[in-house]
């Protein structure tokens, strides 16, 4: 078998894997049971792959010209130029054959697959004479009877160019019916082929894990290690009492779990606890030399523990210590806010004042400011505010130079209907009926 018919070969196979060659053979049987014409299927070098040996022989003309190997020759270059030009265009392509007979090509186009399907071999006109003549000329040179030629010439299938067109339409549907077909393969290949390259992909993938599974592993634990201390620093500086015990929990059993009997290693991981717990301290808000002298009496005591258990049990113990101090201290820091916050009402409730003005006043968030205000004296800071207004604006309606206008202004009212109604509420009467009484 030389290179032409391997490559024509594996064509061929690559086709039928495909479409299926029994569909191939099935399709083009009916076509030429259906029309009387046959048909055969060529790739794009004119190479014919499949012509079906029930379906109908060729025309007496064509087998004489293609008895001689130059006329066979002609004939696949004729298909070949035909191919081409129905693969160009993607439609029916009607042509000339080297031999004069009128032909048609409907293109097989599949993927990186270019091929046709040839049908004709009639005549769309009578014979006459000088075409008689022109066969003369086209066959000459082969090797065969010219006057059995013209004969079998003059004696073609004629089609009309309606017939012609109608055939080649339907041979293109035949065309594109072997396409779907093929289409609906290969895409499933595709995606076979796709699913196998995830599916290599992920043991591969795999396969890498598990090599370096020890390494991330270890690293992970370090990673996660970090990360808990970040979060426990976190609780510690917000006060946050019981997250902070029990993310304390989760690292001791951490440390624990892995030097447990090295209780020296041990004393040293509590150390740098200890430094990063009173670090969280002292960002909380705790005084510097008050957890440094904290510190030092954690240290001392940490040299006095004589087992891991022992050491386990003064760890949930030091951070109970430092949680209690923060607390402590912070509603110490509260109070004084929330003196400082009232002391600054006091002396400007005749101004406008908002929330955010007494929040920067003793350098706090509104929200936090308000929040803690509430919870120690009971009111809101607008609430407060307004309670100082009226206990001036009550001193001022005693004193006769003062009416109730101007007392409202001087008390930081700026709506005097607004003003009654305040006082109404906290009072049980009206400005004007408080002031008729006092005096």
């Amino acid at each position: 078998m030389n290179k032409r018919e391997v490559n024509q070969d594996k064509k061929l196979q690559w086709l039928e894997q495909l479409v299926g060659r029994n569909l191939l053979e099935k399709m083009l049987c009916s076509f030429s049971k259906s029309t009387g014409l046959k048909a055969i299927l060529v790739d794009n070098k004119g190479n014919t792959l499949i012509s079906p040996d029930h379906a109908k022989k060729d025309c007496d003309f064509c087998e004489m010209i293609k008895s001689d190997s130059n006329g066979a020759k002609k004939c696949q270059r004729s298909y070949a130029r035909a191919c081409t030009e129905a693969s160009k265009y993607g439609e029916p392509y009607i042509f000339r054959c080297h031999a004069g007979l009128i032909m048609w090509a409907a293109p097989i186009l599949l993927d990186e697959y270019v091929g046709s399907i040839i049908c004709g071999q009639v005549l769309m006109w009578e014979p006459e004479d000088y075409f008689l003549e022109e066969i003369e000329e086209m066959v000459k040179g082969l090797n065969i009877d010219v006057a059995a030629v013209k004969w079998s010439a003059s004696h073609l299938e004629i089609m009309s160019s309606d017939k012609v067109q109608a055939a080649a339409d339907l041979l293109f549907v035949v065309a594109n019916q072997i396409m779907q077909s093929g289409m609906t393969v290969l895409e499933q290949r595709r995606e076979i082929a796709a699913q196998q390259a995830r599916l290599a992909e992920e043991i591969q993938a795999r396969k890498r894990a598990e090599v370096a599974m020890n390494t991330i592993e270890s690293r992970t634990k370090r990673i996660n290690s970090l990360e808990k201390e970040q979060e426990l620093k976190l609780k510690v500086r917000n006060g946050e009492k019981r997250t902070a015990e029990k993310l304390l929990e989760k690292i001791l059993v951490d440390v624990f779990s892995k030097d447990s009997n090295h209780l020296d290693t041990l004393k040293t991981r509590m150390m740098e606890l200890v430094v990063i717990i009173s670090r969280a301290a002292v960002d909380g808000g705790a005084e510097l030399g008050e957890v440094s002298q904290l510190n030092t009496q954690f240290y001392r005591e940490i040299l006095e523990i004589t087992s891991p258990d022992e050491l386990c049990l003064w760890s949930k113990k030091m951070l109970e210590t430092v949680m209690n101090y923060i607390e402590t201290n912070k509603n110490q820091k509260n109070l004084q806010a929330i003196q400082k916050a009232a002391e600054f009402i006091r002396k400007n409730y005749r101004n406008k004042l908002t929330i955010d003005n007494i929040a920067q006043a003793v350098y706090l968030s509104p929200c936090y400011v308000s929040r803690i205000f509430k919870q120690g004296l009971g009111c809101t800071l607008m609430e407060y505010l307004t309670q100082v207004r009226v206990e001036e604006a009550k001193a001022m309606l005693k004193d006769p130079k003062y009416n109730v206008m101007q007392v409202a202004e001087e008390s930081g009212f700026e709506d005097p209907g607004y003003f009654t109604r305040v006082f109404k509420k906290l009072e049980g009467v009206t400005p004007s009926r408080y002031k008729q009484h006092a005096l």
